[in-house]
């Protein structure tokens, strides 16, 4: 078979909107998981099958994770060439001291941006337990996972456990016949809404703001375009899982 699926979290904007609408240019099949629904992903299929987009809150994870498993069940194994997986989804809660956070964001960052990729990751290689064509699992990370930020406790802590938790089942799979293979990669600076969230931030909520406003200045940011089209790149090259933790700015 010819046909690849990729199953995408946050397809809905910024980076993941971009990876979608490139991945359907090159006539994968897709099934987007984000809060809302894409006009401009829909708009980027070439033909209605192709896409899949489903709207579901990534904080309720274990229904995320039933709904995908259950689905991915329904499908045969010999209709498809590779199955990849790429928990790109996350969230900022409000920029300020842990202290300053109430209970009720800390706990939704933290289900958004860690608990939800865990149990996708395990719902996609239990249902796709010994399928012998390639199956990949690419969690976007980011530097903040491997050095800690001021105001940033959450999206750190998340970002750190993903890193972890993929060199984890990397041990897991490399043990089996036929295992997935799982990279954390850090998707280098990018243009988006986070970041105009942090450099817009009051400097005495987080010390940094100044830090991320002269990367804007200084043309430092990378367009969500060219950064999903160095992400997917790293996806397709043939040593991509031997490395568990990489950067797009590494060679």
């Amino acid at each position: 078979m010819t046909k690849h699926l990729t199953i995408l979290t946050g397809g809905s904007r910024g980076m993941g909107l971009a990876m979608g609408q490139q991945l359907l240019q090159q006539g994968q099949h897709l099934l987007s998981i984000s809060r809302k629904t894409s006009i401009a992903l829909q708009s980027a299929a070439q033909k209605p099958e192709q896409l899949l987009q489903w709207e579901q809150d990534l904080a309720q994870s274990a229904t995320a994770a039933q709904r995908l498993a259950t689905w991915l069940r329904t499908l045969k194994s010999s209709d498809w060439a590779s199955v990849t997986l790429i928990n790109n989804a996350g969230m900022i809660p409000q920029i300020a001291p842990l202290s300053q956070l109430p209970a009720a964001e800390i706990i939704n960052a933290l289900r958004v941006g860690l608990e939800a990729p865990m149990a996708l990751t395990g719902a996609f290689l239990a249902a796709t337990d010994g399928w012998q064509m390639p199956r990949k699992v690419l969690n976007i990370s980011s530097g903040l996972g491997r050095r800690a930020m001021a105001s940033q406790a959450c999206y750190c802590t998340a970002k750190a456990g993903m890193d972890q938790f993929s060199n984890c089942v990397a041990l897991e799979e490399a043990a089996k016949p036929h295992g997935a293979r799982i990279v954390s990669l850090a998707p280098g600076v990018i243009d988006t809404d986070m970041q105009v969230h942090l450099r817009s931030a009051a400097t005495e909520d987080f010390p940094d703001a100044g830090n991320f406003a002269k990367l804007k200045e200084s043309g430092m940011l990378t367009s969500p375009e060219d950064a999903a089209a160095r992400v997917l790149a790293w996806l397709e090259r043939a040593d991509f899982g031997e490395r568990v933790i990489a950067d797009v700015r590494q060679p």
